[in-house]
């Protein structure tokens, strides 16, 4: 696909539309497990089905999505129809009181949203003069958007929700009419967007079955094997982080006054997902200096040093609780993000040809925000948190040691098993 002629206007374009992209996510995802367990009264149980049902969707929706983009409608125009129906069904998100009603719109959610993330990937691969030096510079205005998100939602219920654990819990449900809100704006851009059309190769029966063949090779079947138990990982961060960023907060306030406690709530909020975005400004630093460590060290390298940053960020959660080293733990998110999640997409573009790199780009999203997110808010809820909470309250050590553990297996793992260098097919692209 040639790429517009425009460069510094197109990168500008993608740009605005990763800020839409990952604001909407933002706005309603890190204060979710907070909303139904403390407003909606739902179960651990049943708080990991709804965590769940988005991922099962996922599950279905990218695949369905990356066909129809690398064989049938302009990736542009598969976005918008996505983000506008996705926007009225988080809409409802807010008001759905039942747990079945909840769980039912999730699922549709997911099916329709999750797609969205790969597709904004791919439209900006196929557009982008050059991948290594763009990408990275456009992704992390969606960073921009995530951060924006989440200190409007902290601010709000600072200023307008801070009255008691009753009235915080229920104003987390602003996040949802926002996200509402900026779907919509989506939606309309996205027709806005370089026009992006499928591949329509003539052999597309074959290109689908070498597109099986290239996932099963070295280097992306170790990666899409160690993406999920990652993404587990990066679940229990997502599920678990904000009540725990809350209760930091509480304690760091009722202990003492000081004036480092006070300026935190005052620039990011309460009710933990405006602080988490300290972990979005150092995705930032992270994806802007991207371009110059692609070129210093290895693929592998920018993997481990994201899968180190998983476990040295549990570690100080489970075992250094006080709201410095936990701002610390959150800010090691940059490197998580940046070093593994953008750079295995990035691997995933470079060892895949055209005619499949939208449904690879896709189901490696499957593997992040579906299988892993579905087996990972189960085995979190259900299973780690139930043995963390024996006593009746929280056990952040039992609970975080459990992913920490996780990443320094998949530390491992990869060590042994990822090839140090690997056959790029940019050739072809």
């Amino acid at each position: 696909m040639e790429v517009a002629a425009s460069a510094p206007y197109v990168r500008s374009r993608l740009s605005v539309m990763m800020f839409l992209q990952y604001a909407i996510w933002g706005a309603w995802l890190p204060i979710l497990y907070p909303f139904l367990m403390g407003h909606r009264g739902f179960s651990l149980d049943q708080t990991g089905l709804c965590l769940m049902a988005g991922a099962v969707g996922a599950l279905i929706g990218p695949f369905i999505a990356g066909q129809l983009a690398d064989r049938s409608f302009a990736t542009e125009k598969l976005l918008a129809v996505s983000h506008f129906i996705g926007a009225i069904l988080v809409f409802f998100l807010a008001s759905a009181a039942k747990f079945e009603v909840f769980l039912g719109i999730s699922f549709i959610y997911g099916l329709v949203y999750a797609p969205t993330m790969a597709l904004t990937n791919s439209i900006a691969f196929a557009n982008l003069p050059d991948r290594d030096r763009d990408f990275p510079t456009v992704r992390l205005w969606g960073t921009i958007g995530w951060i924006a998100a989440g200190i409007t939602i902290g601010q709000i219920l600072f200023r307008y929700y801070n009255d008691s654990d009753a009235t915080l819990n229920e104003g987390r449900g602003v996040g949802f009419l926002i996200a509402a809100g900026l779907g919509v704006v989506m939606a309309l851009y996205c027709l806005t967007l370089p026009n992006t059309p499928p591949t329509k190769s003539a052999t597309a029966k074959t290109a689908r079955l070498e597109g099986v063949q290239e996932i099963f090779r070295r280097p992306l079947i170790v990666l899409f094997a160690i993406a999920v138990p990652i993404s587990m990982i990066h679940q229990f961060y997502f599920v678990f982080t904000s009540d725990f960023v809350t209760n930091v907060q509480k304690a760091a306030n009722s202990e003492s006054a000081d004036a480092f406690s006070n300026w935190i709530n005052q620039i990011f909020g309460v009710g933990g997902g405006g602080l988490m975005t300290v972990g979005q400004m150092t995705e930032i630093v992270v994806l802007a200096a991207l371009p110059f460590f692609t070129k210093v060290f290895s693929r592998k390298q920018l993997l481990l040093t994201g899968i180190a940053a998983y476990a040295a960020r549990m570690a100080l959660f489970a075992f250094a609780p006080e709201l410095p080293t936990v701002i610390i733990g959150i800010a090691l998110h940059g490197l998580c993000f940046g070093c593994f999640i953008a750079v295995a997409f990035m691997v995933v573009d470079e060892n895949t040809t055209p005619d499949i790199r939208a449904t690879a780009q896709n189901l490696f999203n499957l593997v992040i925000v579906g299988i892993g997110i579905i087996v990972g808010s189960l085995f979190a809820t259900s299973v780690v948190a139930k043995y963390a909470s024996e006593g009746g309250s929280m056990d952040y050590a039992k609970l975080f040691s459990v992913p920490m553990y996780m990443a320094l297996g998949c530390f491992v793992l990869m060590l042994l098993f990822y090839p140090s260098k690997s056959k790029k097919l940019d050739s072809a692209k």
